[in-house]
């Protein structure tokens, strides 16, 4: 006796919302005990402390801020944290869309082994990558007296700061857009070169309006870890006041001399700093998914 075949379903009207499987529901108070508990978490660990940073900061009035800000020492450590991040970040982004492209574009011997270089700032501790750039060029460092014959200074001077803040930034960019290009594939690329495009038009042309939201996406979370970044930093610096103090190094300068206000006060720039970089991955995101794309949500 053949088989009868079950009924073939209708199909669903036009924006019918698809129904639910009852087993995956929670119960209501359930879902409000789990919202409660991250509102809670986020309350106590986010904006709290957020909010204190901001208060102790106007504690003594905006007269006293506005000083802590403009003081000499101050100035200099805003405009070194901005020198090393222009410095660093351009060159992560480069580095990233180089690396990306070789990763999602070209099947090669030696992939994995590039792809967990790549992540090797996330799993060492800031301070230890500190303490790489201390043993190649420290005085005992590997090129350290090479260096002093030739008078050339990378530790406690912009050069190493910038050196430390790449190696730990280098990963945003790239690991934002090499889930990107995998998932775009290489078609359109090809289909660019078969038409006789060259390999820098199809790049500007095609492969980077593909890209242009995940590329700023990684590049604001790179610029908010370049200028907010302590450990690695700190170990090159050598805290010269004035001279190799960035902002977050300022801050434990002032926190360490029982001036809080000015702590704060100088504190509250990389508050702000952080917010506008929600804002600008908020609306990134936004625009992600506007576009079809899809942020790599590990950072």
């Amino acid at each position: 006796m053949a088989a009868i075949a079950p009924p073939a379903s209708a199909p669903r009207p036009r924006g019918e919302p698809i129904p639910t499987i009852a087993s995956t529901l929670e119960p209501t108070w359930i879902r409000w005990l789990l919202i409660g508990i991250a509102l809670t978490f986020l309350t106590l660990f986010l904006f709290v402390p957020l909010v204190a940073v901001f208060v102790e900061a106007l504690k003594k009035g905006w007269q006293t801020y506005l000083m802590a800000v403009i003081e000499p020492d101050a100035l200099a450590a805003i405009r070194l944290t901005l020198l090393i991040a222009a410095i660093s970040v351009p060159l992560n982004l480069v580095f990233g869309v180089a690396a990306a492209w070789t990763i999602a574009k070209f099947d090669f011997r030696g992939k994995n082994i590039l792809l967990t270089l790549i992540d090797l700032p996330f799993s060492v501790s800031p301070v230890i990558s500190g303490l790489i750039y201390v043993l190649l060029f420290g005085a005992q460092g590997w090129f350290g007296p090479w260096l002093q014959e030739h008078d050339i200074k990378i530790l406690f001077a912009v050069p190493g700061m910038v050196l430390a803040t790449i190696f730990v930034t280098f990963p945003f960019v790239a690991r934002e857009l090499i889930p990107l290009m995998q998932s775009q594939g290489s078609e359109e690329e090809e289909a660019a070169l078969v038409l006789g495009a060259s390999g820098w038009k199809t790049f500007w042309h095609v492969t980077l309006p593909n890209i242009k939201w995940g590329l700023l996406y990684g590049v604001i979370l790179c610029n908010a870890r370049a200028m907010g970044e302590f450990g690695a930093v700190s170990v090159v610096s050598g805290h010269i006041r004035g001279e190799t103090n960035t902002i977050p190094l300022q801050v434990e300068i002032l926190y360490n001399e029982y001036n809080f206000a000015a702590a704060f006060a100088v504190a509250s720039l990389l508050a702000l700093l952080a917010l506008v970089t929600l804002a600008l991955k908020s609306f990134i995101e936004w625009r992600l998914q506007e576009s079809g794309e899809q942020p790599n949500g590990g950072h």
